[in-house]
């Protein structure tokens, strides 16, 4: 058997270990490496899966919905410093499959109103300080927002939603909420109902440059037949036939699919190695998630999650 690149580190590895307990006394210790493969069924066709359909959340589907209403089949909307949809998402429209795609058409200057916050102390809470998950959400979401980044100190993923310390309220819903009113600026807002981390918030009316996003939709299929050779093509990481695993991968397969996972710790067994390299894992040292598989004409979500064991 040729020994994979797994194996391979593995052996060198367990080299590098024995030399060195030889030398310092480490002994029989020796790090373990845990491949779990999870599976879950998608209870959907490929292609219903693969299309885009807006939730009734006025938040973010609504200007998706606006969007969409604009652009299919061939219109064009701007927005801007927000994009309202997804890239690559795939949509239909009378029996025509599009895929939408975001362009940039400029900046305008605009007035906007931008959301700060400033931590109070326990001692300085009010009486009447609003509770985060009481307010509606275009306005809870700006908060929580701007207490992550205040907590990690702009270490945060959602720093990118800022400018600056500040969160500029441009969806038209958060236009349309108690943030863009005033009806907040000044109030004190917890983050708890025993009024841990206290916030005063204070908005502002701000004159900021922002960048045109232009939607527009282009024609990836005029069919269903056809659109579903478009998934295949893109969506899809991994297709098996019937023949195309060994026994021993087969098995380990139909026990991750009816189980929802399958681990094994290193080193792997030849059937699990197999299974991995057939849904295109196999070289993977990191974990990995939000993969498709079709197999047996069903759809699977798959992930592959490794972490090491002293």
């Amino acid at each position: 058997m040729v020994p994979t690149r797994r194996r391979t580190l593995q052996a060198a590895g367990a080299t590098t270990v024995a030399a060195l307990a030889g030398c310092f006394g480490l002994g029989d210790s020796e790090s373990k490496t845990e491949y779990a493969l999870d599976i879950e069924s998608i209870d959907a066709s490929p292609v219903d899966h693969a299309l885009y359909r807006p939730d009734d959340d006025p938040l973010f589907g609504a200007p998706a919905r606006t969007a969409l209403d604009a652009i299919l089949p061939d219109g064009r909307h701007t927005t801007y410093g927000y994009r309202p949809l997804s890239d690559e998402a795939y949509v239909e429209h009378e029996g025509t499959y599009y895929q939408t795609e975001h362009v940039v058409t400029g900046r305008e200057p605009m007035q906007r109103r931008v959301v700060r916050v400033d931590p109070v102390p326990d001692e300085d809470v009010p009486d009447d300080a609003a509770l985060v998950d009481d307010l509606e959400r275009p306005s809870a979401r700006v908060i929580k927002i701007l207490h992550t980044y205040t907590l990690s100190e702009g270490e945060t993923s959602t720093a990118e939603l800022l400018r600056g310390d500040g969160y500029v309220l441009r969806r038209p819903a958060e236009r349309e909420s108690r943030l863009a009113t005033g009806e907040l600026d000044g109030r004190v807002v917890t983050m708890t109902e025993d009024g841990a981390w206290a916030y005063r918030v204070r908005v502002a009316r701000e004159q900021v440059v922002e960048t045109a996003h232009t939607a527009l939709a282009i024609e990836v299929a005029s069919d269903r037949e056809r659109f579903r050779e478009v998934v295949f093509g893109s969506r899809i990481d991994a297709i098996l036939e019937d023949g195309d695993l060994s026994t021993p991968a087969r098995a380990v397969l139909d026990e991750a699919i009816a189980r929802g996972t399958y681990t094994e710790t290193t080193p792997l067994s030849d059937g699990f190695e197999a299974t991995l390299d057939a849904l295109g894992i196999g070289h993977v040292d990191d974990s990995v998630n939000g993969k498709l598989l079709w197999d047996a004409d069903a759809l699977y979500r798959y992930a592959l999650y490794v972490s090491t064991e002293d």
